[in-house]
């Protein structure tokens, strides 16, 4: 059975305030040397067996941009692994 990991958080150009909390906790504790924080969602993704790798991608692709983000403001990576 394949699995894709998919990971959605928002565009560069899209003020991420969740993030940017995060950020200014961790410097606020010690952490001086993170210089920036994008928050976002995880979606693990099981297939089904005897999917082909192109069609595992095309499926996981199609989910990621119609179901999964909001293409306005959101962008999203993925991996499959098998």
């Amino acid at each position: 059975m394949m699995k894709a990991h998919v990971y959605v958080t928002p565009k560069t150009s899209v003020l991420d305030p969740q993030g940017q909390t995060i950020h200014n906790a961790l410097r606020k504790i010690g952490f001086a040397d993170v210089t920036s924080v994008r928050q976002g969602k995880y979606f693990a993704v099981s297939l089904a067996e005897g999917l082909s790798a192109d069609a595992a991608r095309t499926q996981v692709e199609r989910i990621a941009k119609d179901v999964l983000t909001n293409p306005v403001i959101e962008e999203f990576t993925y991996r499959i692994e098998e």
